[in-house]
């Protein structure tokens, strides 16, 4: 029996645009590799605002999602779900980790992405520790800062 994969954790720490803004096309690659994307956070606000920029951030499509929380929506359908709970309904490879929210180090996805904002202290500190959780696992570790123009670089590289 082979064991199971362990995950990557990428870490994205915002300076320039909104969490939604920085989220979007991170999502995109995701579905552009064939995974679907569980993006959660405590904040209904959050949610509501990740809803809205999926429809917009792209003049030529729109992403594929939906709210867990939905009436009559499916979760079990969704290229991109957009949750308050952490549990994989829709069978994702890629987690996106947002506004405090936590996952085991060996959760069982491809990767884990947290995105946390420089002005958040809290938040801030507890990606660190994720990242240490993560290093001292022995699994695979990724810092990204933002760069003036919004995109990203990783740090030491």
């Amino acid at each position: 029996m082979s064991e199971a994969p362990k995950p990557e954790w990428w870490f994205y720490h915002l300076s320039r645009t909104t969490l939604e803004q920085a989220a979007a096309p991170l999502m995109q690659k995701c579905l552009d590799v064939g995974w679907r994307v569980l993006a959660v956070s405590p904040s209904a606000d959050r949610l509501a605002a990740l809803d809205s920029i999926l429809w917009t951030f792209d003049e030529k499509t729109f992403l594929p999602h939906g709210q867990a929380e939905a009436p009559g929506l499916d979760p079990a359908r969704q290229p991109i779900l957009l949750t308050s709970k952490s549990d994989n309904q829709n069978r994702a490879e890629a987690l996106f980790l947002m506004d405090g929210t936590k996952a085991p180090v060996d959760a069982p996805y491809t990767r884990c992405m947290v995105m946390f904002d420089d002005g958040d202290t809290d938040t801030r500190n507890l990606a660190r520790q994720q990242f240490k959780a993560a290093k001292d696992a022995g699994l695979v570790t990724r810092y990204f800062q933002q760069t003036p123009g919004g995109g990203w670089k990783e740090a030491g590289k």
